[in-house]
């Protein structure tokens, strides 16, 4: 007990005790003072329009508060070691530096997230900002890695060159896995879909709404709202159609006539295409036709091609609704019938009896 004692007003008695306990209490005011400062930068970012302060301000108060206990401690690591002679001075500057990379690659990672997800809220394509943010990332990461190994006395030209003939071996180890990244990798700069486009595939059994677009695969939720998770690989090998960007969508029915009502066809045909003429929800600078097109085998068939001003899916069934029922309400207003397959059986008259 007496030796404890003893040891401890040893170390007391040491100036360097004193500037120790001054270099603690000066991190722990700096950080609470470092705290509300941008906790009141974080309240007045956030009554601008720009989206890079406030992705600014979030991204730094964590990596801020731990910069400061960094610097603190190792401050007052680097008076501990010099007052008694250890070789603890030795190891302070590397753990200072892999310290401060680690946090300043996790403010820029952060950084990164933070500014993507403020463009997609203020309206920025989906696909891009997450293609931009991941290539980001992926620096930051892979620069804050090189740093830590050149610190440490790690070779970086002998690790780019570990790296260059590993990378054949696994380039045929998981070459699957490489057609899945490149193949994420030309979806991000071709663009044949983005996040929230409905496409289909007619060569597979592919069709649905477009939810997240990864490095290795591309999940699609079907109209049966299952997950569908398709590698990325197979968009290099097939065809895929886009309905996300049609210009318009096509009404295109045929409607049969009686022949009895051969004579009312024409003004039937030509009252019909007045009616699509004359309507707001449908592009008439795209081809309309509405025109005889064959005597059936129990109908007189006429068409009608035209093309509404609406992509939308539910906007679009209802105008074809809607023109379908004025087509009838016009061949009715003629007097006219809509044929349905009929048949007619000519009975042959009996001969009269030659005995008689």
């Amino acid at each position: 007990m007496e030796s404890t004692l003893t040891d401890i007003q040893q170390i007391l008695g040491h100036p360097e005790v004193g500037w120790v306990f001054l270099v603690v209490f000066t991190t722990l005011v700096t950080n609470y003072l470092v705290k509300r400062i941008l906790r009141k930068l974080e309240n007045q970012t956030a009554k601008t329009s720009t989206v890079w302060d406030d992705a600014f301000v979030r991204s730094a108060r964590v990596p801020a508060a731990w910069l400061i206990w960094v610097v603190g401690f190792s401050w007052a690591a680097e008076i501990i070691a010099r007052g008694t002679d250890s070789t603890l001075d030795q190891l302070i500057d590397p753990a200072r530096f892999v310290a401060v990379v680690g946090l300043f690659a996790h403010f820029l990672y952060r950084f990164v997230t933070e500014a993507e997800a403020a463009f997609i809220r203020t309206g920025a394509d989906i696909t891009t900002a997450n293609a931009i943010g991941k290539l980001l990332r992926v620096s930051v990461i892979i620069t804050a890695v090189l740093m830590v190994l050149q610190t440490l006395g790690v070779s970086i030209s002998g690790v780019l060159a570990f790296g260059g003939i590993g990378g054949i071996a696994v380039g045929f180890a998981a070459k699957d896995l490489l057609a899945n990244f490149f193949g994420g990798l030309m979806v991000y700069l071709d663009r044949p879909f983005a996040v929230g486009d409905w496409i289909r595939s007619p060569d597979r059994n592919i069709e649905g709404t477009v939810e997240h677009i990864g490095w290795r695969l591309t999940i699609i939720r079907t109209f049966d709202q299952r997950p569908l998770y398709v590698p990325n690989s197979v968009f290099a090998t097939i065809s895929l159609e886009n309905p996300s960007r049609m210009r318009n969508r096509r009404i295109y029915e045929t409607i049969g006539l009686r022949y009895d009502d051969v004579d009312k066809l024409a003004p039937i045909v030509a009252e019909v295409k007045e009616m699509l003429h004359a309507r707001e929800d449908i592009d008439t600078g795209k081809t309309m036709i509405v025109n005889f097109n064959e005597f059936g085998a129990s109908s007189l068939n006429f068409f009608v091609y035209t093309f509404t001003k609406t992509t939308n899916w539910i906007e679009y069934h209802a105008i074809k609704e809607d023109v379908l029922l004025k087509i009838y309400e016009i061949i009715d207003r003629h007097a006219a019938e809509i044929a349905f397959p009929t048949q007619t059986l000519h009975l042959a008259e009996p001969e009269p009896d030659q005995r008689s």
